[in-house]
């Protein structure tokens, strides 16, 4: 990986990005998108240094790789100066790659079917896609608008093999079995009660946390002997609720 190239192209994505955010009077993450199909679809919106910047861009010849560690530093620039909520939170490389280290060890198959809850801006599934030595067939489930035009037209840049879906994982869809479920498990209740009844680590007692109607639901995604891994807030098994998930 060429961290110079990185660091140009991080500089001239940004420029763009500020440039497009005054222009069209929007936020960062939105501004974001746009210069994403800037880039792919070769428009200039209007502002010449658009164009020039990317094909600036264009000329250094980034690797996947590559880019998946520019965006990663594009939405870290995103967290300062536009703040999201927590769920809404990148996962950074660091937790990427321990992901890919269990799946690297507990399963050697040359291919592998893999669901996401909750793929958000998309860093997880492009640090697996870029990392796991093995063809994936990537789905990520996501209901946020925002969050699934980023996480998409990153891809599409990166000619990744993901596909993401606008999907609340808590309510179960009709899918074809995965080899591994992932998630950063967002944190906090489920608003829908009627729904989370239906679950065996319901409460009775106000709303159920959506990260443990998350973990069960994954066994209805998984393929016999396959396995779900999570990031999961440590008071997962001490909580209030915990008693409902053991």
């Amino acid at each position: 990986m060429d961290m110079e190239k990185v660091a140009q192209g991080f500089e001239l994505v940004v420029a763009n990005i500020m440039l497009l955010s005054e222009k069209l009077d929007t936020d960062f993450y939105d501004a974001f998108v746009e210069q994403n199909a800037a880039f792919l679809d070769d428009t200039d919106q209007g502002i010449v240094e658009l164009s020039v910047n990317n094909d600036k861009l264009r000329q250094l010849n980034l690797s996947n790789k590559e880019w998946q560690k520019l965006f990663q530093f594009v939405l870290l620039k995103g967290s300062q100066v536009a703040p999201l909520q927590p769920n809404h939170a990148m996962t950074p490389d660091a937790i990427g790659l321990i992901f890919n280290f269990i799946i690297e060890h507990l399963n050697k198959n040359s291919e592998l079917r893999l669901i996401e809850f909750g793929s958000g801006m998309g860093n997880l599934a492009e640090t697996l896609l870029v990392n796991l030595n093995k063809k994936v067939d990537y789905v990520g489930f996501e209901v946020d608008d925002l969050l699934l035009d980023l996480s998409a037209s990153m891809a599409e840049i990166m000619r990744s093999q993901a596909e993401f879906m606008q999907i609340d994982a808590v309510q179960k869809r009709l899918m074809e079995p995965a080899d591994v479920v992932v998630s950063d498990l967002p944190i906090g209740f489920y608003p829908d009660d009627e729904v989370a009844k239906n679950f065996e680590v319901a409460t009775t007692d106000g709303h159920t946390f959506a990260h443990h109607l998350l973990i069960e639901q994954s066994f209805n995604y998984l393929k016999e002997g396959s396995f779900a891994i999570f990031l999961a807030p440590e008071d997962l098994l001490t909580s209030p609720q915990g008693p409902l998930l053991k």
